[in-house]
């Protein structure tokens, strides 16, 4: 008997959408598929096996994990038990799993074979973990450290049945989902969603490609279970937030997600385009667009003709970038998408074939909630030039987990009104567009003029020689800050500070260009491809410094 839904927590919808579609298949890696129904047993199972080992409703599961049909078993099964999975970046060393697994206060964990070592070193600074259970690779039959659990064999010895409300209580719209974001400024923060609200505000509210708008009610989820085949290609990490929600997305309405395992490879990726005929592929701005375009034109052509979109997010396309994806897909729609994980799918920029696009970064609000607020918590006029930060109300996170400080700087109340401010700097235009100009933690003062980093990047990156960039600011004299670039070059190419301004100075003011010049073999950025600026600034100062 198909489960009724009353309620959008997590696991309810799942359920809800595996009891009517439990033959079609619901995610494919590597030679491997899984149904709705599989996916739903095997996370059953899981969530016995974690319930059996302590785990209990409010706490917090570990998934340290690459991209995989586990990492879907872990978050369902911790939905299931009302626990909540938290996302652990795979590319940490042991001073910072130690910080993110303390933090988060996780009492599980689950990983592949290949961070076992990492976690033996870990293990006597993280004493509120009690359960490890490890994804083995392939046939491997190794002996693992005392106290880890095969997760295969965990499974196997686990009972199936749905029987959890019996074992955790009644689930609700108020339980708890964390996203940690990645770090780039600081360290991460864990960011706490009621269910209901992640729903809206991430994972597509009944609607991921916003067409139809959000459900008016749960039952009405049902009615949207699509009625033909959809394969999404997430190629970000399922510890980020757009993988999860993407994927999550289109499985709550009867969808199909493709998992590239490992790090992004950009051949892989048109292959299995290609191959198994992917509708949907999402990337994360120019970091994975520019790849994809060089493997491309090296390797390339290949049939994409199924493929009729291509959703960015967590960092804008560049125009020319689109004009390239454009030539490559000429019948496909390009979505640049806004958000964080503390405000979810903030706002969208579609581009259709043939329609010009500009180097400025606009999005159209996603809903009314949406907002430009000035230093003193008014909205910013439409048209009236004034820069403000980016707010959303209305879904929004709970608080930031266990960071008190950085939850009253980031959720704020204005006549009685709360808002989520993440630091975004925009203006509005006169037709209710926002523009997009940095953050405004990484803007550079110079001479008393600001300059946005994500300005500059975007125009460096477009330079034939040069690979990759990121621009941060360094102490200046004269200026208090000047604008340095740190560029990593083509492989047998050269590039100069003079030929850079040069380049770039037809594309920007001259305040803006480059004063400094620091090559690097590569530039450091998160797995979703977002630059370290914490890295940049330690990079570029200890760089001028020597020659000095």
């Amino acid at each position: 008997m198909a489960t009724e839904l009353h309620t959008y927590n997590l696991a309810d919808v799942w359920e809800a959408v595996s009891d009517r579609v439990p033959e079609r298949v619901a995610v494919i890696s590597e030679g491997r598929e899984v149904t709705y129904g599989e996916l739903e047993e095997r996370s059953n199972r899981l969530a016995h096996a974690l319930y059996e080992r302590g785990v209990r409703a409010g706490d917090h599961i570990g998934a340290y994990l690459v991209n995989g049909i586990e990492y879907f078993e872990v978050m369902l099964a911790a939905y299931k038990l009302r626990a909540v999975p938290v996302n652990i970046n795979y590319r940490y060393v042991k001073t910072e799993l130690e910080y993110l697994f303390n933090n988060s206060d996780a009492v599980a964990v689950v990983a592949n074979e290949e961070f076992v070592e990492r976690l033996v070193e870990t293990a006597g600074a993280i004493p509120k973990v009690h359960t490890v259970l490890i994804v083995r690779e392939g046939d491997s039959a190794g002996d693992l450290p005392e106290g880890f659990v095969d997760y295969e064999e965990a499974i196997a010895g686990a009972s199936a049945d749905r029987d959890f409300i019996e074992l955790v209580g009644p689930r609700t719209n108020d339980d708890e989902y964390v996203i940690y974001t990645g770090g780039t400024t600081g360290m991460p923060k864990g960011v706490v969603w009621r269910h209901e609200d992640i729903f809206f505000a991430g994972i597509g509210g009944g609607d991921p490609m916003r067409l139809n708008g959000f459900v008016s009610s749960p039952a009405e989820l049902i009615d949207r279970i699509i009625d033909f085949e959809m394969l999404t290609l997430p190629l970000a990490p399922m510890m980020h937030a757009a993988a999860q929600w993407t994927s999550l997305s289109w499985l709550f309405c009867g969808g199909k997600v493709a998992m590239v395992p490992g790090s992004f490879d950009p051949l892989k990726t048109w292959q299995m385009i290609e191959t198994h005929k992917v509708g949907l592929v999402i990337i994360v701005g120019d970091a994975m667009a520019k790849p994809l375009i060089d493997a491309w034109d090296e390797h390339g052509p290949f049939d994409i003709s199924s493929m009729y979109a291509v959703g960015s997010g967590g960092a804008p396309l560049n125009p020319v970038y689109k004009k390239r994806l454009f030539e490559i897909a000429p019948n496909a729609m390009i979505t640049d998408g806004f958000g964080s994980s503390e405000t979810g799918a903030q706002g969208s920029h579609r581009i259709f074939p043939g329609d010009e696009t500009d180097g400025k970064t606009r999005f159209s609000p996603m809903d009314a909630g949406t907002k430009v607020l000035s230093d003193d918590g008014r909205e910013v006029e439409a048209g009236s030039g004034v820069v403000g930060k980016v707010a959303l109300t209305g879904h929004i996170p709970l608080r930031y987990y266990n960071d008190e400080a950085k939850t009253a700087e980031t959720f704020v109340e204005v006549d009685g009104t709360r808002w989520v401010v993440t630091g975004d700097m925009a203006t509005v235009e006169a037709d209710g567009v926002i523009t997009l100009l940095g953050r405004g933690n990484q803007v550079i003062n110079t001479g008393g003029e600001k300059v946005y980093p994500e300005e500059v990047e975007s125009v460096l990156r477009t330079h034939p020689d040069v690979f990759d960039a990121v621009v941060t600011g360094v102490a200046d004299e004269r200026f208090g800050q000047c604008v340095c670039a740190v560029v990593a070059v083509v492989d047998g190419a050269e590039v100069t500070l003079e030929g850079l301004r040069e380049y770039a100075r037809s594309e920007l003011a001259g305040y803006k260009l480059p004063r400094e010049l620091v090559l690097v073999d590569q530039v450091v950025r998160s797995p979703v491809g977002k630059a370290d600026y914490v890295w940049a600034s330690t990079t570029a100062s200890a760089a001028l410094g020597s020659r000095s």
